[in-house]
């Protein structure tokens, strides 16, 4: 039985057309995993920080306000999203940046607001997400980001997106208040650890879809750990850019790839070449 070896497969090639044709898109909905896609991963990451705490802190929203807008933000570029027929950089990732403050938030609230303990929403988190991945594939046979080319498949797609932020949110709280290591070397620590995840799937053989999952875990500690480190007040450990200028500069380099990404379309997927190369 052969397996797909892109670093989001997880199941045999032959599996990833289940889906009956007449509910199939002609192309697929999600980029191709790329080094524009991991920095951009991580710079969203680090804006869905800066954000929140910015609404939060300056706007005086507070946590239940900033929830909700953006919520109500993140459902509305979903619903742009899935009524496109085709990855589109601009939508696709700000959908991303917004789905990162909001499962953060998630966990935010479950630890501030109702005072779960970082130990029990971390392990909820992870039985969440692994029971997604689960019926995920016993529902469409591949957890390959290759065919996201169905509704079904996009709605799971998403739906483990939020639960890795959600995941990554209280797992880097946990590990950063049990370590106590301070903004700069937690970021140090999460960037060695997706560096080792990068070792064990290209070196040892660790399992693409596993691989990918858990350094997207991952970027969300790093991300979160750069932005504080960039904004946080020196007294705090950081560098006192503050959140503004720290969002306002990360969002210009988001802004400036996803158009360099548009214009050039280097972040799309193979089955979508292919078949815009066969039309």
């Amino acid at each position: 039985m052969t397996y797909e070896t892109s670093e989001t497969s997880a199941v045999p090639a032959a599996e990833g057309s289940a889906a009956p044709e007449r509910h199939r898109l002609r192309w697929n909905k999600v980029p191709e995993v790329t080094v524009y896609f991991w920095i951009i991963k991580v710079l969203c990451t680090t804006v869905g920080e800066t954000v929140a705490d910015l609404l939060n802190e300056k706007a005086g929203l507070g946590l239940t306000g900033v929830s909700v807008l953006m919520s109500a933000l993140l459902a509305v570029a979903l619903v742009v999203q899935f009524r496109t027929s085709a990855y589109r950089p601009g939508v696709y990732w700000l959908a991303v940046a917004l789905i990162s403050v909001v499962g953060t938030l998630i966990s935010d609230n479950l630890t501030d607001n109702m005072g779960v303990p970082l130990e029990l929403s971390t392990t909820v988190f992870a039985l969440v997400l692994a029971v997604v991945f689960v019926v995920w594939y016993r529902r469409e046979r591949t957890l390959s980001i290759h065919s996201i080319d169905t509704t079904s498949r996009e709605s799971f797609y998403w739906l483990a997106v939020l639960f890795t932020f959600a995941l990554g949110t209280a797992a880097g709280d946990l590990v950063s208040e049990r370590m106590n290591l301070g903004y700069w070397l937690s970021a140090v620590l999460f960037a060695m650890a997706i560096a080792a995840v990068g070792v064990a799937h290209f070196a040892l053989g660790l399992n693409a879809v596993w691989g990918f999952w858990i350094a997207y875990i991952l970027t969300r500690p790093l991300g979160a750990s750069i932005g504080d480190y960039l904004s946080q007040p020196s007294g705090d450990g950081g560098l006192g850019l503050g959140t503004v200028i720290t969002s306002a500069l990360f969002l210009s380099v988001i802004l400036a790839l996803v158009v360099y990404l548009g214009v050039t379309r280097k972040d799309v997927t193979e089955p979508e070449r292919a078949a815009r190369h066969a039309a």
